[in-house]
């Protein structure tokens, strides 16, 4: 299968209450040279960045807790989910992204990271790209509780864990943010930890 010529017809904005949904109509033709009217709903939120903090002394990781509303609607009856931290770009690229959000949400000050991929999350209905990280971190770089911004309406809880107990807990259902498991698994293949 040879790759679609892709020709937008009109683009619709649905909302821009918080971020933008737009209902898109294009031209999608294909291998045999026909062509069809295709209509889809794009949610566009940015692009953001998610890390994995990791202490390879003590084997452990750093990761949060906090309420999340869509789970909340989608059968998580706690609508709390433990995940590694992550923020939207805004104007910031990846690394100063996750950098400000590493101390805001967990208190650890990080002077660098590592990027190890980037990824599409939700490919068919969301633009957004994730850009993942690593980063070790000690003791001695804490500089605050962490738990996010107010202004941002955050009240996140910081975790702790072995790497065992963190990675056991996929298998639990405990860790069940894609993200988190993703980054679970590359520590797991790539980290002595």
């Amino acid at each position: 299968m040879k790759n679609p010529t892709i020709t937008i017809q009109k683009t619709e904005l649905l909302s821009d209450n918080w971020y933008l949904l737009n209902k898109v109509t294009f031209d999608y033709q294909m291998d045999n040279q026909e062509s069809e009217i295709q209509v889809r709903e794009v949610y566009d939120r940015g692009n953001g960045a998610v890390i994995l903090l990791y202490n390879s002394a003590k084997k452990t990781v750093v990761l949060t807790r906090q309420f999340r509303l869509p789970t909340y609607l989608n059968g998580n009856t706690s609508g709390m989910v433990i995940e590694a931290c992550a923020g939207l770009l805004d104007t910031e690229n990846p690394e100063e992204c996750i950098i400000r959000e590493t101390e805001e949400e967990t208190g650890y000050r990080l002077s660098s990271v590592k990027k190890v991929f980037q990824s599409y999350m939700s490919p068919g209905s969301v633009t957004e790209i994730l850009h993942f990280f690593i980063g070790e971190y000690q003791s001695e770089m804490k500089v605050s509780e962490g738990g996010g911004l107010a202004e941002e309406h955050e009240n996140i809880e910081v975790l702790e864990y072995s790497f065992d107990e963190a990675y056991q807990m996929i298998a639990s259902g405990e860790i069940n943010d894609a993200k988190t498991i993703m980054l679970l698994q590359y520590a797991k293949i790539n980290l002595a930890l």
